[in-house]
């Protein structure tokens, strides 16, 4: 069976961007995975991200958000052999969050060569949820609930609008998107940053916070300490962020395909204990409808 134009279009896409930032694109791992989301993928906002500094720096990764809050997009990934099942937490945090909260929609990530790697649950902006109701769950790592009393102190407690899930690194992120103007500011950052016990943020990510609308952070059943802390910040034009601009994401932003969403970013800071990375995501096709959800979506 030939797949259909739709998807043709799109594996075209990510070839040719694969191929602008020097990234291989395995036919073999992308296509099963265009194929089992066939059906959501022309109502969905599609893009594309790159980062530096990490495991994942020489992978192209896409993301399809809005998928429908009728479809379980892990046990999709599951019924088409995308991923291994498991036993670990990580396999049954999305079931539980989808029971207990008003889910909006879903999301998935994928690599041009890793393949599929998370799922992401999206709360309406109108009704942002609690950490501390989110710690609660019995598959929730730990560290949510031992850093409730810094998700207090910044005002980003009942503030989560999105929950990833990364099968792959076993790992959760909440996303927070109503913090208080003090987590922005430089003496902020470098308070939560100590209090997440991460190096002093660089002067680089101090100018960029300020700039930043949401505040994310990745926490593992290995340890109650917060692993990362990301600002965010959206940008029609990432060249005028006052950040280095790393060649692969300058790629990304003067040469892939512009697709249907235009010159739609959100450009990523990220401070982990090795040090501080970057990250953008590059919107291909996008759905009006929902942008003041997707203000949340920069993972």
């Amino acid at each position: 069976m030939s797949e259909s134009a739709e998807l043709t279009e799109l594996y075209s896409a990510i070839e040719e961007t694969t191929r602008v930032v020097g990234a291989p694109c395995r036919s073999d791992t992308v296509r099963p995975i265009l194929t089992a989301y066939e059906d959501v993928i022309a109502q969905s906002v599609i893009s594309f991200r790159v980062q530096t500094g990490t495991s994942d720096a020489g992978d192209l990764d896409c993301r399809f958000t809005l998928l429908p809050k009728d479809i379980d997009p892990y046990a999709v990934a599951l019924s088409n052999g995308l991923t291994a099942k498991t036993d670990h937490p990580v396999g049954s945090l999305l079931d539980e969050v989808h029971r207990k909260f008003p889910v909006d929609c879903y999301g998935i990530d994928f690599g041009a060569v890793g393949g599929f790697k998370k799922a992401w649950s999206f709360f309406r902006p109108d009704s942002l949820q609690s950490a501390s109701e989110l710690a609660a769950l019995p598959s929730m790592p730990s560290g949510v609930s031992e850093n409730l009393g810094l998700f207090d102190q910044y005002g980003m407690t009942d503030t989560v609008s999105v929950v990833g899930f990364d099968y792959a690194k076993r790992t959760v992120n909440l996303y927070f998107t109503g913090a208080s103007p003090e987590s922005f500011e430089p003496r902020g950052i470098q308070a939560i940053l100590r209090a997440s016990g991460l190096p002093e943020p660089s002067e680089e990510l101090l100018r960029f916070g300020e700039q930043a609308f949401a505040i994310y952070v990745t926490l593992s059943w290995d340890s109650s300490k917060i692993e990362r802390v990301t600002y965010s910040v959206n940008t029609p034009d990432p060249m005028a962020l006052p950040v280095r601009i790393d060649p692969r994401i300058e790629q990304l932003v003067k040469d892939a395909p512009l697709g249907s969403a235009g010159h739609r970013y959100v450009y990523g800071v990220t401070a982990t204990p090795k040090g501080e990375y970057h990250k953008i995501q590059k919107y291909y096709q996008w759905q009006t409808r929902v942008e003041k959800m997707l203000t949340a979506d920069a993972g």
